[in-house]
Formats: structure tokens, sequence, C-alpha cells
């Protein structure tokens, strides 16, 4: 039948029994699946059973006996089919059934198990709750036994741990002792991973102390061979004693496998720049051998000491102007050297760029930062900093001071940009550790340089070389003074010639030393303003003018720059405890080139001068020397104030040497004091003793001059006689040299004053040794007015006026009458303003001394 569908094709037909073909079809079986199928069709069920309630043969046969129907077949199948139905129908009632009663059973279950899942769960929240409650509990009880248990929990965990290890590391002993193999451990290598790892690196340090314990003869041994003892004689036991396996030689090899390992990862992992990896490693050889061959490998394997060994032999550059500069103790100093500054500079760079790739990569960053450190300064920085010293010390012993400075000040900065930065603490501060490994490595880069005297030693001698070649014409010029002849204070200055001929003796020795770099030569040669070395040592055609042998301010300025130069540089370089005795020795230095070499010796030469014209009666004193008071005063007002405003405060923590300092430059410069005082002594003897051998010439007929025409020219008609013209033009001129010789105050003041009142007694003696007619008392006071006009020109004061009216009053005593006379005498002696003696001295030189009202005058006093 066309359009069968699945449910008909499951009803089967029973073959036949018998051979011929069977006259009555067997009725279809079927199943409870058969009605189960979602496909199922009643029609098409129906349709099948009466399909095949029709034998074959008949529906094959002719068409008369199919047209006849028969019943039966059809009946048989359904009531086949019908019963069939019956037994499924009882079959699904049952399997029904017991699907209900499973059904029940799983729901009484079900119900059991959620009853008892919520008791538990009940349980738990009252435990919890019951634990919180502990742990929130104030009593202290509680809180102790909830700590006693976490206690006991871990110390059990550790137990656990302990045991697990314990019992493997007795496996890895026994698989090396017995076996010669350490396949537990390479297994656990093999894994990777840094917790394993370490692990291993743990196992085979523990191998190793086991291995010390138990098999000593293992490390005794020489090349891994060894042989067995016999206990009880000690001989060579040859017998059947088992072979034993040199277990350190095993434990070594794989300590050294591992950690050419890790190396290596490590290696490739910072080629990579994977840091985390890099962590690993580190930490694992860390616990290792405590990081010594990684921190090594990374540090001595770093590109910035690859490319630094291969520069490292280059020479310090520079060009000649600079060098020269950096000599030049005029000149400022130039700097810091290009090749160390720009490693200064890179260092920078280099080490704030892998502080941070430290700290990501070393779990113990401050002691890789702490050999990386070490490893810049002690190497490239020491290394480069000694050659440029060195070529630097080849220039001149200023140009290593110099340089010393600059390197100092530089590397200086270097650390305080290096811990503000941080490092591997960026951008927190830098820890204390790495600042202390900072500033010791600064300090072990100089401790070379100031070990003892060292360095304040090179600034004596450089600033004594200095100052010898700055005033070494000078005191050419001056021992050439001291070799002339000379009659007064010989003696005194025998001291001074023999420091003149030490301190040129000593610059000539030096300039002769083969331990001078050339440099330094030419620049000790060019100070001195000399041509050649040569020049040097014949002192005696060396051509010195008068000029070089007179102070300057300048040459004082100079001395003064460099010495201020080098005590700054003392208190960068070399500051500390040392620094009053420092100060003390350049004080010394000071004083001596400047005090006594240089204005001693300009002051001995003024005062010999000085001394020289006192006894000259023949010419106009020479007092060319007076302009050399005004330099020595100025360097000694300079080196006063110097000393007390910059050396004596450095010396204030060390009272002994302050003092010492103090009292030894009071005594320097009360030396100086004293000589200035001398020269000006001399000056006041000189002038005055030459004013007197002016007054000496004056006529006995210029104050008794008489009215014939034919006896000369008419005296009354001058305004001063000849000798008072040629006092006043003497005095004249010696005003405004001492006025600038002289700093205007009380020195000058009381300078002119000594003067005036000696040549006002020199006018005293003077005018009572001639006698004076009335015409003449008129030229006498034309004279006193004279010489008053250039007294009060001095201002010397009010101390001074009393000698003024003095001296005007005697112009009067030549001139008033004997009434007169009378009255004025009375008045001055009355008042106590003149000495009677005076009066009567002065009174008695008038020409009408005989009469009777001047004897009567004469009589009154």
């Amino acid at each position: 039948m066309p359009g069968t569908s699945s449910s008909a094709s499951s009803i089967t037909q029973q073959p036949s029994v018998y051979s011929g073909r069977s006259v009555f079809h067997q009725a279809p079986t079927f199943s409870l699946e058969t009605f189960s199928n979602r496909d199922f069709d009643v029609k098409d069920f129906v349709e099948s059973l009466s399909e095949n309630a029709v034998p074959p043969n008949r529906r094959s046969g002719p068409a008369s006996q199919a047209n006849a129907f028969d019943p039966k077949p059809f009946i048989r199948t359904f009531e086949h089919a019908l019963n069939r139905m019956q037994e499924l129908s009882g079959e699904l009632e049952h399997r029904e059934n017991e699907l209900s009663a499973a059904v029940r059973r799983a729901e009484s279950q079900h119900i059991s198990t959620l009853q008892a899942s919520d008791r538990k769960l009940e349980q738990i929240k009252q435990n919890v709750n019951g634990l919180d409650n502990l742990l929130k509990g104030e009593d202290a009880n509680s809180v102790n036994s909830v700590v006693k248990i976490g206690r006991r929990l871990e110390e059990l965990d550790r137990q656990r741990t302990r045991a697990q290890d314990s019992k493997f590391l007795i496996q890895c002993w026994l698989e090396v002792s017995q076996r010669g193999e350490l396949f537990l451990l390479e297994d656990i290598r093999r894994q990777g991973g840094a917790d394993s790892k370490v692990r291993c690196a743990n196992i085979a340090r523990q191998l190793s102390r086991i291995s010390q314990a138990l098999d000593p003869e293992s490390w005794k041994q020489a090349n891994g061979v060894s042989k067995a003892v016999n206990g009880v004689n000690g001989t060579p036991d040859n017998g059947n004693r088992q072979r034993r396996h040199n277990t350190r030689e095993l434990i070594e090899k794989f300590s050294e496998t591992l950690e050419k390992d890790l190396l290596k990862s490590f290696d490739d992992f910072y080629r990579r720049e994977n840091y985390e990896g890099m962590h690993d490693c580190a930490k694992v050889l860390y616990d290792f051998n405590g990081g010594a061959s990684v921190i090594g490998a990374f540090v001595n394997q770093h590109q910035f000491f690859i490319d630094r060994n291969q520069l490292i032999t280059e020479e310090v550059g520079g060009d000649v102007e600079t060098w020269e500069r950096l000599a030049d103790p005029d000149a400022e100093p130039p700097g810091v050297e290009p090749s160390l500054q720009s490693l200064i500079d890179e260092v920078k760079i280099t080490v704030q760029a892998e502080s941070l790739i430290i700290k990501r990569a070393f779990p113990y960053a401050e002691q890789v930062m702490t050999k990386f450190l070490q490893r810049i300064f002690q190497q490239s920085i020491q290394q480069r900093l000694e050659m440029v010293l060195e070529k630097a010390n080849t220039i001149s012993s200023l140009a290593f001071l110099r340089s010393l400075q600059a390197a100092r000040s530089a590397l200086s900065m270097l650390i305080d940009e290096l811990k503000m930065h941080g490092l591997t603490e960026h951008p927190e501060p830098i820890s204390p550790q790495i600042a202390l490994v900072l500033d010791q490595q600064f300090d072990d880069l100089f401790v070379p340089y100031f070990a003892g005297s060292s360095y304040i030693e090179r600034e004596k001698r450089n600033l004594e070389e200095l100052y010898s070649s700055l005033l070494f014409k000078f005191t050419i010029f001056h021992s050439r003074r001291r070799k002339a002849p000379v009659t007064f204070m010989k003696s005194l200055a025998k001291s001074g010639s023999e420091m003149l001929a030490s301190a040129r003796d000593a610059y000539v020795e030096r300039l002769d030393s083969s331990d001078l770099a050339p440099a330094q030569k030419a620049m000790l040669i060019r100070v001195a303003g000399l041509k050649d070395a040569e020049n040097a040592k014949a002192q005696a055609e060396i051509e010195v003018s008068d000029e070089d042998g007179v102070l300057s301010t300048t040459v004082a300025k100079r001395m003064l720059k460099w010495l201020a130069e080098a005590i700054g540089r003392g208190l960068e370089l070399n500051g500390g405890n040392e620094t009053a005795k420092d100060v003390s020795a350049l004080l010394h230095i000071l004083t001596t080139n400047m005090g006594e070499i240089y204005l001693e010796s300009a002051l001995d030469a003024a005062n010999d001068l000085a001394a020289s014209q006192e006894n000259n009666t023949k010419t106009e004193p020479d007092l060319s020397y007076v302009p050399t008071l005004t330099p020595a005063i100025t360097i000694m007002h300079l080196l006063s104030t110097f000393t007390h405003t910059v050396l004596l405060p450095l010396a204030a923590p060390n009272i002994t040497i302050r003092k010492s300092m103090a009292r030894s430059a009071d005594q320097t410069m009360e030396a100086l004091e004293t000589k200035v005082n001398s020269i000006l002594q001399h000056s006041i003897d000189v002038i005055l003793n030459w004013t007197s051998k002016l007054l000496s010439a004056q006529k006995k007929t210029d104050f008794r001059p008489r009215d014939d025409p034919s006896s000369g020219p008419n005296y009354l008609e001058l305004l001063q006689t000849p000798t008072c013209q040629s006092v006043y033009n003497f005095l004249s001129r010696l005003h405004p040299l001492f006025l600038t010789a002289i700093t205007p105050g009380p020195n000058l003041t009381s300078f002119f004053l000594e003067v005036a009142l000696g040549f006002r007694a020199l006018l005293f003696a003077h005018f009572q040794k001639f006698q004076v007619n009335a015409a003449g008392g008129i030229m006498v006071t034309k004279d006193l007015t004279k010489h008053i006009e250039l007294l009060r020109s001095w201002e010397l004061g009010e101390a001074f006026e009393g000698s003024i009216e003095a001296l005007t009053e005697i112009g009067h005593l030549f001139v008033v009458g004997p009434e007169a006379l009378r009255e004025r005498v009375r008045g001055k002696a009355t008042a106590g303003a003149w000495d009677r003696g005076d009066l009567r001295a002065f009174v008695m030189r008038r020409e009408d001394v005989g009469t009777v009202g001047v004897q009567s005058v004469l009589n009154s006093l």
C-alpha cells in the first residue's frame, strides 16, 4: 500500500512453518514502543492491520476470487491485535505503577535529604556564628583560645611540611649515596618554575651538609678517587666491601648545573626584558648561594662597563689654552675636565635607568644596587679621576689643586642628584643604606689626596712658589740695595737681608728642580716677569728698575686673592677638625711673604733713606720715600682686615690656635707700625733739620734795615724776607706730599701737629737771635704772617691756636712803642699765656732795648 508510515512498518509478520504457502496469515506483533513513537497515527495503524489481514495468494488471484469478500482474516487479525493491546495495556499499567512507586520513594528520599541538609546548614551557621562571636568577644580567654588554636594549626602544618621535606631529603640522600643518582632532584628541576628551582637549591644545600657529616671521605679525597679504609688498623680494605659513590662530587655537579641553568635563564630574560623571569631566577640564586653569582653576572656583563673598558685607555683631552688657564693663578678655573664630566653625566643617566631595572628584576635590589655603585665608583670613576689628576699634576701644582676641587664638586653634585632621585626607592627618598654607600664611595675616591697633611702641604707649596715668583724682582732689587754701604741701622737690617736672600735662593732652587713640570716652570717665570729660567739663575744680570722695588696694592691684592682661593678650596675639600691648623699655616705664609718680605723690606728701605737724610745739610732732603707710605699703609690695612675678617673666624673652634694666630698677627702689625712710625719720626727730624738749615741763612741786616737808599733794596716794600719765602716754599711742598701718603685722620693730624710744634720752636729760637729795629719789626711781622698762613692751611685744629697767637704776638713785641709794650707784656704775663723768660728774650732783641721805657718793661719782667 502506498504511503505506509513507520508505524505500519513496526508490525511484523511471522514466517510460515510449512513448506507450502500458508492459507492463513499470522497476526502481526507490536510492542509499547510502537505506540510511544512520536509519528504514530491510528489510521495508519488500522490500515496496516487490514492490509496484513489478506493473504498474499488471494491478493494475486483471479478477479472473481478477488471480488468475494472474506471477513475471517480481518476478524482474526483484529482479535489478535486487540488481545495484544490488552496485554500491552496491562504491562503499561504495571510499569506505571512501578514508576509511581519509584517517584514516591524518590520524593520521600529527597525530602529527607533536604531536611538533613537544612539541619547541617543550620549547624554550620551556628558554628560560624559561635566562632564569629568567639573572635569578636572581649573575653581574654576566648582570644587566647583562638590564638592557641591558630598557632597549633600552624605548628601542625609546619610539622607536616617538615616531615614531607625530611622524607624527600632522605630519599634523595639514599639515591645519591647508594645509586649515585639524583633523578628526584632532576625531575624537580625539569618541572620549571621558580618555586621548584628554589626547592631544588635548598635540597642541594642540605644534601651538601649531610654529605659533609655522613660521607667525610668524599670531602677529603683528591680528584674524586678514594680508597676504602679498614676501620680496625687503617689499612685499605680491598675485600668485598660495597663500592661507595662520591656524594660531594655528585652534589656539586648538580649544583653547578642548576646554577648555570639559572644564570643562562637570567641572561636570556635580561636580553628579552622579561623582568618577572629575571626576578624568579634572581630569587632562586639568592636562596641558592646568596645571589653572588647573579649579581656578579649582572654587574660584570653590563654594557656600561664594557663600553667604558674600551675607552679607559684614552688620553685625557683638553686644549692647551684650557690647561694654561687652569695653571694661571690670575685666571678663573675652567671647570671639570671634559672627559670626566662626560663620564659623570653618563653615570647619572645609567644609574637612574638601571635602578628601575634592578628594582623590578631583583628581590634584593639594595644589595645589587650597592655592588653596581661600588663597581662604577671604584673602577670607572676612580680610574678616570686618577688620569685627570695625573695630567693636571704634570701641568702645575695649582692645576692639580683646581682639578681636584672641580672633580670633587662635580662628584658631590652627582651624589646629591642620585640621592634626590631615590634610585631603587624612586620616587620616594633614597634608602639609608644606599645613601651610606654613596657617601662612602665618594669619600674613598679622595682618601689618597687628603691623607695626613698631604693636601695642606700642596697648598702651602703652591702659595710659596707663587709668592716667590711674584716677589722675585722685588727681592732682587732690595737685596742689591742692602749690599750698598749703610751707616745707620745696619745691624737691625741684617735679618731682613737674610730673609730676602733665602726667599730668592728658594725660588731659584725650585726653578732648577727636576720634578718641576715644564708648564709650571713657564708659569712661574711668567709671574716673576722673567724671560727664561737661565735668566733667573744669572741673578747679577737681571735688570730691575725702581718700579720693581716699590710697593703695589695690585701685587698685594693678587697675593690675597690667591690665598683666599686656597682657603676656599681648603674649606670645600678638607674642611674639618684640621681647619684651624691649616688656616694658621696659611697665615704664617701670608705674614712671612706679605708682612716680612714685602712690606718690611720696602719700609726698611724707606727708613734707611729717611735716616740718611737727617744729616744732609748741603742739599734739600730727598723725600722720595714718602710715597711708599701710601701703598704700605693700604696694604697693612688690607692685611689686618683680611686676617681679622677671614682667617681668625675660621680658627674660632680652636681657641688655642686662634689666640696664637691673633698674637702673631698683632706682632706683625706692631712691627710694621713701628717701622712706619720710625719713618715718620725720621721725616719730622729731616723736615725740622732742613727748616733749621734754611732759617740759619737769615741775614742779621734783614731785621735792621737802614733807610739809606744807597744801601740796597727797600725791605719795607718786600712781602717777606727771602729766608721766610724759602721756608714757606719747602714746607708748602711737604704738606700735599704727606697728605697723600698718610690717610686723613688722627695720624695725619698728629704728624702735622708735631711738625708745627717743632717749627714753632724753631721760630721762637730764630727770632731770639736777631736785633730788630722799628723797620725790622715790620719785616718780622710779615714773615710771621706768612708762617702763620702756612700753619693755618694745615688745619691743625684748636690745639694749635695758642701757638698761632703766640707767633702773632712776637711781631707785636717788636713793633709797638714802650708804653704799649708795657701794657701788652703786663697783660700776657698776667694771663699766663707766655713765659716771662720768652717775653724778656724777645724784648731784649729790640734795638731800643737801652731806652728808659724798654728798660722799665724789662724790669717788670
